[in-house]
């Protein structure tokens, strides 16, 4: 619990440190090639690593054991994510409108034990909505990477305007939350702050990096054990997903050579992230709905 206190701080720190410094003219003047550049990077080594602990609920969840079963549990997980590269490639509007709701659903996730679902929902929607109040525009261009421009800006319309009431519903859940866990409270202001203020990207990297994933590597030790066999246990299951991960990206780079560098960046890192985040959910989606409490019966 302490640690998880320790991560929560520290994310605030720093997402209020760059919600603060976004709001004063001060972000980063990167151009967006070189911003998405420095931005994939850090969510491939601080964010997808909690990812690829995903083998480790396929053993606790599921018994899988063995190379025939860990063939089959590979074979569904790469099929899964190739299904949204085709849901993508065939139907962008469907994959965008998707691919935004299950992120929300799933950083809902993210809060305290204990929390109420509607603030987790206000939660996890505010990372995809509230960027939208003052980030239109740059939201709309972002998507046009993904999807036609005159879909990617219905969608950004969409989301500014569900994105006043949203906030005005995030502040006061976060009022209220605070009155029984006041770190819980910082959180949901902090993220909601970082959203507003920040450019897309770069909070959205933030939030990624230092909250969803962080507080996810945290919770999955400690549901193996907290101890230094259950560290070591986590990345030796890591190790191998990570260098698959590697070798993919790698892949997806050559197939999207020909494209200009920030398009093809763009759908580098969130068509493969969407991809992802499908098995991803399937796997610790069940986890989550029992608060992180081990099941008497788990395997290993």
């Amino acid at each position: 619990m302490m640690l998880l206190r320790a991560q929560g701080l520290l994310y605030c720190a720093i997402g209020g440190a760059v919600a603060a410094a976004a709001a004063a003219g001060l972000a980063p003047a990167l151009d967006g090639a070189a911003m998405l550049v420095l931005l994939a990077a850090l969510i491939f080594l601080l964010g997808v690593p909690h990812g690829a602990l995903d083998p480790l609920f396929a053993e606790e969840l599921y018994g899988v054991h063995g190379r025939r079963r860990w063939c089959g549990f590979v074979l569904a997980y790469v099929g899964a994510a190739l299904l949204v590269v085709l849901l993508w490639r065939y139907a962008p509007s469907l994959f965008l409108a998707g691919f935004l709701l299950l992120s929300a659903l799933h950083f809902s996730g993210d809060p305290a034990r204990g929390s109420r679902r509607t603030a987790r929902l206000l939660y996890g929607g505010a990372v995809i909505v509230l960027p939208a109040l003052f980030h239109e525009g740059e939201m709309a261009r972002l998507f046009a990477f993904l999807v036609m421009a005159p879909m990617a800006a219905a969608q950004a319309g969409v989301l500014h305007q569900l994105s006043g009431p949203w906030l005005l519903a995030t502040a006061l859940t976060a009022a209220w939350q605070a009155r029984s866990n006041w770190l819980s409270g910082l959180e949901m202001a902090v993220t909601a702050a970082l959203a507003l203020m920040a450019p897309p990207l770069l909070g959205f990297a933030v939030f990624f990096c230092a909250m969803h994933s962080a507080r996810h590597m945290v919770r999955t030790w400690q549901y193996v054990g907290a101890d230094a066999d259950a560290a070591a246990r986590l990345g030796r299951v890591a190790l191998l997903p990570m260098l698959a991960t590697l070798g993919l990206g790698a892949a997806a780079a050559f197939y999207w050579r020909a494209q200009p560098l920030e398009a093809a960046l763009m759908q580098w890192l969130f068509v493969g992230l969407a991809a992802l985040t499908v098995p991803h959910m399937a796997l610790v989606e069940p986890v989550r709905w029992r608060d992180w409490v081990r099941p008497s019966a788990g395997v290993g």
